[in-house]
């Protein structure tokens, strides 16, 4: 079959990028409300469908590709994922498996009896347990090959009348004629893959993009951002990112140990780098989207270590404790791989703001701070974690290196409150503005509050002299449970009140793990170090 050809033919061994699959890449497309690269469009359908953004050793423009052109060989191809085991039990799939094939899943007599169990749940507006998630994942996976082979999406030429992007199958003159040529030259690519086959695709290719911008010129978009958007997608920079803080870690953290001078500095110079392409890929989202980088879970998780990074910075400077700097490494190191290895919960795709969000000075002020706090609660908790560590080896050994600890925990903490304090007060302005009051306890709203009442309990207890140093380290990290319920459960587990552009699906058992973990950890740390003090009395 064509498919299994494609696939084989094009996914054997490394090779350069061929000029077509290029040119390709680049071709504007609209779809969910943007315009985006094919290069995008194709690899967020691969990851829905698939699971990934490549299949095999194919890239995802061309798998998408033949899925418009030859969708219906893919029929008996097991790529499209299903990993839920309740609903592979309701629809008598095999348990083992994770993929497959369209016809098998379109042919099962119970699908039917799924969706209208889904459709009720939807029309009744209740919130969807992991198993109805699952069916309406599997919903848009069969719905989007669906319209794919259709030729019903993306939209490719723009119309002058409208706001509308006509899809393949709608497609006007001249663009029409051109992508009819081109598919008679993709066909002939496949049959005979030599140099002069390729260079009449990458023409055909250039031509048909050229032909789709005909009838509405002026909206052709900006080629020097859609060929931003493709190297953005091609450098992956927070994954760079990551590994340079993981060597900046590594290097920093054998320098505490063995004070050689050289780990120090390269050290500085891998933290310099991942802050730089961590930056860039911020950046590079804000300019590509045009808004703040924090309309979703997926940016918030990339935002807030960067903003424990900065605070990590500050923080360095004035206590000169490199244990600040490993703490807030550390913090990037986790959110960006989660961001890496959970594209199913933390969606990196670029989506047009809710009409809610579209106010880029009330997004640029009340969810900027109030997630940059998260980042100062983040580097206190973080501490906390490392200064346990050093009371479990030896509180007295290790006396210096917890004094600059906890007081670097005291300064993040402050610097968290006033931030979150702020975040809530310009949230309330903007909630006056949206939804006519200033506070209605929405979970969201009610959820930061307990958390800014919960720190300033920290430091009113600190300030008083009834939390003492070990207590601040276990407070810090306790404490964090409560940013985890504003950030994450609100959103992820509650899934209700008016900030409902940020519900998710996902991870919750992940999550739940990670604060039970840290619950255990201080209570050994406590228990120990009360043994330890009985002793000695």
């Amino acid at each position: 079959m064509a498919a299994v050809f494609f696939c084989v033919g094009f996914g054997g061994g490394a090779r350069a990028e061929e000029a077509w699959l290029h040119e390709l890449k680049t071709l504007p497309v609209q779809d969910a409300g943007r315009v985006k690269p094919f290069d995008t469009f194709a690899r967020e359908a691969l990851q829905l469908v698939y699971g990934k953004r490549t299949y095999k050793k194919s890239s995802a423009v061309e798998v998408v590709f033949t899925w418009i052109l030859v969708g219906d060989h893919w029929g008996d191809i097991p790529f499209v994922e299903v990993r839920h085991a309740g609903l592979k039990e309701a629809l008598s799939l095999e348990k083992e498996k994770k993929l497959f094939t369209p016809t098998e899943l379109m042919n099962n007599p119970k699908l039917p009896v799924v969706f209208s169990e889904l459709q009720t749940k939807r029309e009744r507006q209740e919130k969807l347990n992991p198993y109805f998630q699952a069916v309406q994942r599997l919903e848009s996976q069969l719905g989007t090959l669906q319209i794919l082979s259709r030729g019903q999406i993306p939209g490719m030429q723009p119309e002058a009348e409208s706001d509308k992007w006509l899809a393949p199958s709608d497609l006007k003159s001249p663009a029409k004629e051109k992508f009819v040529a081109l598919v008679q030259s993709f066909s002939a690519y496949i049959s005979d893959k030599n140099s002069e086959t390729g260079k009449d695709l990458a023409q055909k290719v250039t031509d048909f993009k050229a032909s789709t911008m005909t009838l509405a010129p002026e909206k052709a978009p900006s080629i020097g951002k859609i060929k931003l958007e493709v190297t953005y997608n091609d450098v992956h920079p927070f994954m760079w990112a990551w590994i340079a803080y993981l060597l900046s870690a590594i290097f920093f953290i054998s320098y505490a140990v063995r004070k050689h001078p050289w780990q120090n500095s390269l050290g500085w110079v891998f933290l310099a780098v991942g802050f730089l392409l961590h930056t860039a890929g911020m950046a590079t989202r804000v300019y590509l989207a045009g808004r703040p980088p924090v309309s979703n879970m997926y940016e918030t998780v990339v935002w807030v270590p960067w903003g424990a990074l900065v605070f990590g910075f500050i923080l360095e400077r004035v206590q000169k404790s490199k244990l600040v700097l490993i703490s807030s490494t550390c913090i990037a190191i986790l959110c960006l791989i989660l961001t890496d290895l959970a594209p199913a919960v933390l969606d990196p795709s670029l989506q047009p703001l809710e009409p809610v969000l579209r106010s880029t000075f009330w997004l640029s002020t009340h969810v900027l701070v109030i997630s940059v706090s998260y980042a100062a609660f983040f580097l206190a908790f973080a501490l906390g974690d490392l200064i346990l560590y050093y009371y479990l080896r030896g509180e007295e050994k290790y006396r210096p290196q917890i004094q600059a600890g906890v007081m670097s925990i005291y300064r993040a903490i402050q610097i968290g409150v006033v931030l979150l304090a702020l975040g809530i007060i310009l949230g309330g302005i903007w909630a006056d503005y949206s939804w006519g009051r200033f506070w209605g306890w929405d979970p969201k709203e009610t959820w930061a509050l307990i958390a800014l009442l919960g720190y300033l309990a920290i430091l009113h207890g600190r300030l008083s002299g009834w939390i003492r140093q070990f207590g601040l380290a276990v407070c810090s990290v306790l404490s964090f449970s409560l940013v985890i319920m504003a950030w994450y459960g609100v959103n992820f587990v509650l899934g209700a009140g008016l900030h409902s552009y940020g519900f998710g699906a996902g991870g919750v058992e992940y999550v739940t793990a990670f604060v039970v973990l840290h619950i255990l950890y201080v209570t050994y740390v406590t228990t120990v170090r009360y043994s330890r003090m009985k002793i000695k009395s």
